[in-house]
């Protein structure tokens, strides 16, 4: 009897743990006039090894940073990404970010990016 007892006891832990993990990492923040999305959760885009999530902040409907966040694509690819690709769509207003090409070289994962900052925009677009 105590060991079933420990095993739902920890079951217990472990969803309230992960749900209130989950809860914490929200979708979409606002600090003064910008708004930061996370697209973990709403983007599945795959580069060429895995989804590629991303924070996109947005001030006055324009695009001021982009930040990578964890993702398992090839290093050296996603840091050219990050390098060519990320300061494309800084300063860029949100209605014109599909006019944004992708970058040669990396264009499994540059497109999984385009991808998520479309999201991104969509979510900002029905939830500002």
């Amino acid at each position: 009897m105590l060991k079933k007892s420990l095993s739902i006891t920890f079951i217990t832990i472990f969803l309230v743990s992960t749900s209130a993990n989950a809860q914490s990492e929200a979708i979409i923040t606002k600090n003064g006039k910008t708004y930061t999305i996370n697209t973990t959760s709403i983007c599945n885009s795959k580069g060429y090894r895995s989804t590629t999530p991303l924070k996109v902040s947005i001030t006055k409907n324009v695009i001021d940073k982009i930040e990578a966040l964890p993702n398992k694509e090839t290093p050296g690819f996603f840091a050219k990404i990050i390098k060519e690709l990320f300061p494309k769509y800084e300063g860029v207003k949100i209605t014109e970010t599909e006019k944004i090409d992708v970058i040669s070289g990396a264009t499994l994962s540059s497109k999984a990016v385009k991808e998520n900052i479309e999201a991104a925009v969509e979510y900002y677009k029905k939830n500002k």
